[in-house]
């Protein structure tokens, strides 16, 4: 989720040297010959969707799409809320339910119920927002990935949990993102908070910095530079088997590898996983609300929904999308991901921010 995706697709597939599609024409006319009917997405950088997908939109809607990203979620959520007077576009897509609350809190949000909102899964019911100012579009786990080839060369076990990091075996091994500037980053964080508990959390944290943990700005960087296991970080010469990233990078790695292998070249430590939900949202003062409330429709639809795990690998929410045979393929089970409530989020994360970055990298 993160993450999600956040290993999502588009910043992946960057570091694979591959092209991914982020957005069609910036402007169309209507069939009328009117004025421009364009419908403007504010979203992270590793946001990825098929030309199809869009094309289909575009043909049931009449409004063609426009994409702007901002960098990494964080980044995006702090920029929009800047912006909210005069917002850069009509819909926003990527905060997470560990962002969630700031973006509530600055009125960032105009309420809209998306016509797929009935829909969501049952299982994933819970995860909505009771007031429609946002839309769940997709789910997923931030996790520990680890360099299959590197453990099984040095004769070492990959780490599994949280605890594991701290052991001496893994010193100077883990990169992790800045969690003020990164979602995976701030996901990661949360995820130590609830396995650790309030009070133990730093303690936690400064074993991790004894133990050579770095800490770098967002998951690019983190994943196709440092992170030995990724395409990208053997061509920049990553030399980290361990990297915070999502539950869904080794179906990446494996899908956009040319052969398929039979198995994913990078692994999961499932005892580190924080379940993450990323949101869509109408954006306050959005100088086009209704192509903005199309889109929101169209993001809960099948069509989107079962689109998004080859190109964003993250997890759909509505009950009758299918996964692709592929992503099913290698796929990586997280059967209990750490999770935290969104109102304990909302009282403590700015705190717990502040708390780790005067622990950590001052």
């Amino acid at each position: 989720m993160s993450t999600t995706k956040k290993a999502t697709a588009a910043a992946l597939a960057a570091g694979l040297g591959l092209v991914t599609l982020t957005a069609c024409a910036e402007s169309g006319t209507d069939a009328h010959g009117g004025g421009a009917k364009t419908v403007t997405l504010v979203s992270h950088s590793s946001f990825a969707v098929s030309k199809e997908v869009w094309e289909e939109f575009e043909k049931e809607s009449g409004y063609r799409v426009k994409v702007l990203e901002d960098g990494d979620a964080g980044v995006a959520v702090n920029k929009a809320i800047l912006t909210k007077g005069n917002p850069q576009g009509d819909v926003f897509f990527g905060i997470d339910n560990t962002l969630l609350s700031r973006g509530l809190d600055n009125d960032l949000f105009e309420a809209y119920e998306a016509s797929g909102a009935d829909s969501v899964l049952l299982a994933k019911r819970p995860l909505l927002d009771k007031q429609d100012r946002v839309t769940l579009v997709d789910t997923g786990e931030v996790c520990v990935n680890y360099d299959k080839k590197y453990f099984a060369e040095k004769g070492i076990e990959p780490p599994q949990t949280f605890d594991d990091l701290v052991e001496p075996a893994y010193e100077d091994l883990l990169v992790v993102e800045n969690p003020a500037t990164s979602s995976p980053g701030l996901g990661f964080l949360m995820g130590t908070v609830a396995q650790q508990g309030g009070d133990r959390w730093p303690d936690y944290w400064k074993k991790l910095k004894d133990n050579g943990v770095k800490v770098v700005d967002g998951w690019d960087q983190a994943y196709n530079e440092e992170f030995s296991g990724s395409a990208g970080g053997k061509k920049a010469g990553g030399d980290r088997p361990l990297v915070v990233s999502y539950a869904s990078s080794p179906p990446a790695e494996a899908i956009y590898s040319e052969p398929q292998p039979a198995d994913a070249p990078t692994g999961v430590s499932t005892g580190t996983c924080f379940q993450q939900a990323e949101y869509a949202g109408l954006l306050t003062n959005a100088e086009n609300p209704e192509g903005g409330k199309a889109l929101l429709d169209f993001l809960s639809e099948r069509t989107f929904q079962e689109d998004m795990p080859l190109n964003m690998f993250v997890d759909p929410v509505h009950k009758d999308a299918k996964a692709p045979e592929d992503f099913a393929r290698y796929a990586v089970e997280v059967p209990s991901p750490h999770t935290m409530d969104p109102e304990r989020i909302a009282d403590n994360r700015d705190q717990w921010v502040k708390q780790w970055t005067s622990l950590v990298v001052k």
